[in-house]
């Protein structure tokens, strides 16, 4: 079976998260909810309170498929502060597993310097500012080990991308079926 970590620092955008973990599972993938810091309520942007499954301190051990990690500006700024979250990524990177971020985390990416220098991504339009390299005007980006959305509006097709990713094209199009979605069109 295989696995994922999202990971929720307060003010994380609740779409992005919640989206990605009720396609994954439906899809069969054993997905962990990891709350950054010592609390598993975890707030998100606007104002719902998320029960983690755990702490990344007690998974961050563990060897994931996939490392998501959902938006949201406040929600960006506090996994840009946790140097759990960068080790995470990094280490994902070096064993050439999945990274996939959404909206403005794929800031976080930059900052840990988990993306290859010409890797294509795509981001929250506002945020490609701060980015070491253009980001592409598209809903999702995969490149590579590194799956990109561009925010909320993204977040079903970003979350059928990365069960592609882990599961194949047969499986996601199965559960975009069972959504009753378009967004593969």
């Amino acid at each position: 079976m295989q696995n994922a970590v999202v990971l929720l620092a307060d003010g994380f955008e609740e779409i992005e998260a919640l989206s990605v973990v009720d396609i994954l599972r439906r899809g069969g993938v054993e997905v962990v909810m990891a709350a950054i810091g010592e609390n598993v309520e975890v707030r998100g942007a606007h104002g719902i309170i998320v029960k983690a499954d755990e702490t990344l301190a007690n998974v961050k051990e563990t060897d994931f498929a996939v490392v998501i990690l959902p938006g949201g500006g406040e929600g960006t700024e506090n996994l840009k502060a946790s140097h759990e979250v960068f080790d995470l990524l990094r280490r994902q990177k070096s064993e050439g597993r999945l990274i996939a971020a959404i909206c403005a985390a794929p800031i976080v990416l930059v900052e840990a310097e988990v993306l290859d220098p010409d890797q294509h991504i795509t981001c929250y339009p506002t945020c490609s500012v701060e980015l070491d390299r253009k980001s592409a005007n598209v809903p999702v980006v995969a490149d590579g080990d590194i799956i990109t959305g561009q925010g909320p509006g993204a977040a079903m097709l970003f979350a059928l991308v990365i069960l592609q990713a882990l599961l194949g094209e047969k499986t996601m199009h199965k559960i975009a079926r069972q959504l009753v979605t378009n967004v593969l069109d």
